[in-house]
């Protein structure tokens, strides 16, 4: 009965690989394109496009023709005559399951080996069933701030009916517990003594000192340890609101061996009535180290925590993916929000809406695990920019997404079956991958083996001596030449050259294409292709020309046969016509002037119409209006030509054999005058005539020269002009002086008119007190 009950599980699961593998051969059908560029071998064809196919046939090309036509299309090839030689590596696809394993598993199948060739799409099923009696771990992380007392007696009071509530889910299930506050420095947290050993507000109540994170029971399905270990906590407090929250789930997270997770269902309840800190956060406490993603946990404490900054959220989100942990937040209504924006960016986790004091928190729990297990999101591990994958979702529900980056189906219950069609593309040769494909928050998972599928698998025939000119190997239908032999049959010798200096030799310049793509280097000449289902020729030393490719005239390469031929992109015509592509009889009659010139030799006469050169106008490329005068340029030519004078004397004829000089002025002449090397103004006319820059000239023979200076005048006017100005400064000088000593001698009389100490007694006199005659004075 075994055997037959695991053909039946396993029908299914064949039959939509079967599906998946005539989807991938009906994609492949419709995807036959191959772009090939630069051919040389079955390995260049392969890597060319996912419809190119390689034709080994020994001789298959003709003579001429290069080895890129063996690269094509399996079609194309089949109608050159290619059959039963052709090489076309093909996706293949291995899927392997365990069936000896005791474990029943909720994926299939658990290993898959591709073999991809590059930008051919391989599909695939991955089935998954969700299992019932699935083990669980609920691991449940408090907070234990003074706030949250009348929530931690709820949690004593139903340590036991939340165990039991899970073993209603599955037999299977264990519980741990953990407990967080916040740092222990200021400003997080008190740090006086006192308060370090009391933190409640009152000392009436018995709190315990606070903590960062204390981890108090490992997983285990006991109820008895859970109530007791529970029943021993105590309530703690700290400064601020924010907790300490995501330290505590980093350390829960990182540290499976003491938490005691196993390889199922994991699922992390965080309580609080508070929001979080956050990296950055610690610099307020002179925390700067960022957290460093290890567990830090000694004797089930969280000792580290003052040295190392709170985790980011980027950080908390990684960590749980890779540890496979499914977050559900039990908080109050108050910071409901906050942790709703936190579980949208954590891929699988729920957040619900706890009491006042947690009565509700056993149906909190069984309704998010519920959500959680009913949504299956399957993704892949990393894998290189080279590997495309994508996602067709069929779920149970008849909605059917396709092309997603990553599977995804909801309201999945037990026992349910959902398919998701897994895409990869190899965009380019790669080496061997390994990546998972793994439903988050499950254990299971889909290894995927890849291997690249880009050489090509060329059964040779036994060599022979005549193969190859005897100098080498036959690879793929193509000779491989031993060293110092070259070419379709290693039939040339290279003397001593490398192929690259062969090469060159067959390159128009360093940057061509060798041969202009149309050609074959043999012993450095070009071969050029012939195109035996055609017209075309292609010829030159680079196989750089051919006689296709020129201008039509009604419908027909320069215009038919009759009329002209195509050489190397330019039409040559007969004697009968003209033009670009000999559209035009062979005529001149509309294009002569009246001296009998052709365009005024000015020009070229097409289809019997003047293409001028320059600023000559049509229809005869007689006026140029927008030319500068000639005036300026001919002044030199002029001179020599009409006085014999000038800097063109010596060879004036050499330098102006394009000025003729004329006795009479010509009407429409041009107007000049213009002064010599002699500084003397000439008055002159200019004629244009027939060809480019050609005059006739006529000039009047009186010169207008400059009277010469006289010195003398110039000389005693100069000294007259320096002696008047001399001594116009000198009067000026002395009026200056004269005006300035006449205000400085009114300033004078104005103050001694305002002076008073000559009009009254001095009063410091004082009279003499004696007087004394000299007895021998008299009086003279």
């Amino acid at each position: 009965m075994k055997p037959q009950r695991l053909r039946d599980e396993m029908f299914p699961k064949y039959f939509l690989l079967l599906f998946g593998a005539l989807l991938l051969l009906f994609t492949t059908a419709f995807s036959l394109r191959c772009t090939k560029y630069n051919v040389k071998t079955c390995q260049d064809c392969i890597e060319s496009g996912p419809g190119c196919a390689w034709c080994k046939k020994r001789n298959f090309t003709k003579a001429g023709e290069p080895d890129s036509v063996r690269c094509d299309t399996k079609q194309q090839l089949l109608e050159k005559g290619c059959e039963g030689n052709i090489i076309f590596p093909e996706n293949f696809i291995d899927p392997v399951s365990s069936a000896q394993s005791n474990t029943k598993k909720q994926i299939y199948p658990e290993v898959v080996r591709l073999h991809l060739r590059p930008e051919q799409p391989a599909v695939f099923n991955v089935t998954f069933q969700r299992g019932e009696d699935y083990p669980i771990d609920l691991y449940y992380l408090m907070d234990l701030s003074f706030s949250m007392a009348d929530d931690l007696q709820t949690v004593k009071k139903l340590g036991g009916d939340l165990l039991k509530a899970l073993q209603g889910i599955t037999k299977r299930a264990r519980i741990g517990f953990g407990a967080f506050v916040d740092k222990t420095v200021l400003p997080f947290v008190n740090t006086h003594p006192k308060k370090l050993q009391n933190p409640c507000p009152t000392t009436e109540i018995k709190c315990q000192p606070p903590f960062a994170f204390r981890h108090v029971l490992s997983l285990t399905d006991d109820v008895q340890s859970f109530q007791e270990e529970v029943g021993k906590q105590n309530i703690s407090g700290n400064l601020d609101a924010p907790e300490g929250g995501l330290d505590a789930m980093m350390q829960a997270a990182v540290c499976e061996n003491i938490i005691g997770w196993k390889n199922v269902t994991r699922l992390l309840v965080y309580t609080t009535d508070d929001g979080f800190h956050f990296a950055g956060d610690g610099k307020l406490g002179a925390i700067l180290t960022p957290f460093d993603g290890q567990c830090h946990l000694e004797d089930n404490m969280y000792k580290k925590s003052n040295e190392y900054d709170y985790p980011s959220v980027g950080q908390l989100i990684q960590k749980l993916k890779e540890k496979k942990i499914q977050p559900i937040f039990a908080v109050t209504r108050r910071v409901y929000d906050t942790y709703e924006k936190l579980s949208k960016m954590i891929p699988k986790s729920a957040v619900g809406q706890l009491q006042e004091d947690s009565n509700n928190i056993v149906q909190l729990i069984q309704g998010a695990y519920n959500d959680l297990s009913s949504k299956i999101i399957l993704e892949h591990s990393s894998v290189p920019s080279s590997i495309k994958i994508s996602y067709d979702s069929f779920c149970l529900n008849q909605i059917h997404t396709k092309n997603q980056e990553r599977g995804e189906c909801d309201n999945v219950k037990i026992n349910d079956k959902i398919t998701f069609q897994v895409q990869i593309t190899a965009t380019s040769c790669i080496k061997n991958q390994t990546f998972t494909l793994q439903p988050l928050g499950f254990t299971d998972l889909t290894t995927v083996h890849i291997y690249s599928r880009c050489n090509c698998e060329c059964d040779e025939e036994l060599p022979n001596e005549s193969d190859c000119n005897g100098q080498g190997n036959i690879n793929c239908g193509i000779c491989r030449c031993n060293a110092g032999y070259v070419g379709k049959n290693c039939d040339c010798k290279t003397g001593g050259k490398t192929s690259k200096e062969l090469e060159k030799s067959c390159r128009k310049d360093n940057s061509s294409v060798i041969c202009s793509g149309l050609g074959d280097c043999v012993c450095g000449q070009c071969i050029c292709h012939t195109m035996a289902d055609t017209q075309k020729h292609i010829y030159g030393p680079f196989c750089e020309c051919d006689n296709i490719n020129c201008e039509l005239h009604n419908g027909q390469v320069c215009g038919g046969k009759d009329r002209g031929s195509c050489d190397c992109g330019k039409c040559k015509c007969t004697a009968q016509y003209d033009g670009t592509a000999c559209q035009c009889q062979s005529s001149t009659e509309k294009c002569k002037n009246k001296n009998g010139n052709v365009c005024s030799l000015r020009g070229q006469c097409q289809c019997n119409t003047c293409k001028c050169n320059g600023r000559y106008q049509p229809p005869l490329c007689e006026e140029c209006p927008s030319c500068p005068s000639p005036c300026a340029r001919y002044i030199s030519c002029v001179e020599c030509l009409a006085f014999g004078s000038g800097p063109f004397q010596k060879n004036c004829s050499d330098s102006c054999s394009n000025i003729t000089l004329e006795s009479e002025a010509q009407p429409k002449s041009i107007h000049c005058r213009d002064k010599d090397s002699e500084n003397c103004w000439i008055s002159y006319t200019m004629l244009p005539t027939d060809g480019e820059e050609h005059y006739s000239i006529t000039v009047n023979r009186e010169k207008e020269c400059p009277q010469p200076p006289n010195i003398a005048a110039i000389v005693g006017g100069t000294i007259a002009g320096v002696a008047l100005i001399g001594l116009l400064i000198l009067l000026a000088w002395r009026l200056v002086a004269e005006l300035f000593d006449r205000r400085e001698y009114h300033r004078f009389e104005k103050e001694k008119s305002k002076a008073k100490w000559n009009e009254a007694d001095n009063p410091l006199f004082k009279s003499a007190t004696t007087t004394v005659v000299n007895p021998r004075f008299n009086g003279q």
